[in-house]
């Protein structure tokens, strides 16, 4: 099995790259999604804070690959796939953990702070910052766990500095379908 994988600090663009290859038939997890589910079934409200605290508790417990060994879990079922798409790596740890299942190719979504903060605020999901200094708030937690490490180790970049949601789609398709078709090689 082929794992895309997608990195990037929040507001980057990493769910619009992962829907985008949801249109050519992947099969796709959000990590975001195992917290969200987590912290919905302690009864919280699915907000940056609650949402924040649920992540760091859960990797705490279970170690630092606790979130990618939960969608393994939901990998597994689907093992048949040729292809999947995780959208959300945070650690190396975690690139580590999805290299059990399969080749990993692990791309990061790259965009400003100016550009993610004005990104997350039109976004208006849940869990989004209300303010600059929740968002660096925010920031700071995802660097606390490592998800520097994730993007430098990237194969490949996509600046969505500059990009509308259709050009990143795009050039994540692009991206792959070079990578799909180099499989094996």
């Amino acid at each position: 099995m082929l794992i895309l994988a997608i990195t990037g600090m929040p507001g980057a663009g990493k769910t619009t790259a992962s829907q985008a290859l949801e249109t050519m038939g992947l099969k796709r997890i959000a990590m975001g999604d195992m917290i969200r589910e987590e912290t919905k079934r302690r009864g919280l409200h699915p907000d940056d804070k609650n949402m924040g605290m649920v992540m760091r508790d859960v990797r705490e417990k279970y170690g630092p690959g606790a979130v990618a060994e939960l969608c393994l879990q939901r990998i597994e079922p689907m093992k048949n796939e040729k292809v999947m798409v995780v959208d959300g790596v945070r650690s190396a740890v975690e690139v580590d953990v999805f290299k059990r299942a399969g080749e990993v190719k692990l791309l990061a979504i790259h965009a400003s702070r100016e550009r993610r903060f004005a990104l997350l605020t039109k976004r208006k999901r849940t869990d989004d910052p209300l303010d600059i200094k929740s968002f660096d708030a925010r920031d700071d937690r995802e660097l606390s766990i490592g998800i520097g490490g994730a993007i430098a180790l990237a194969d490949e970049v996509i600046s969505n500095e500059h990009l509308t949601r259709e050009e990143l789609g795009k050039a994540a398709i692009t991206l792959a379908t070079r990578w799909i078709g180099s499989v094996g090689k």
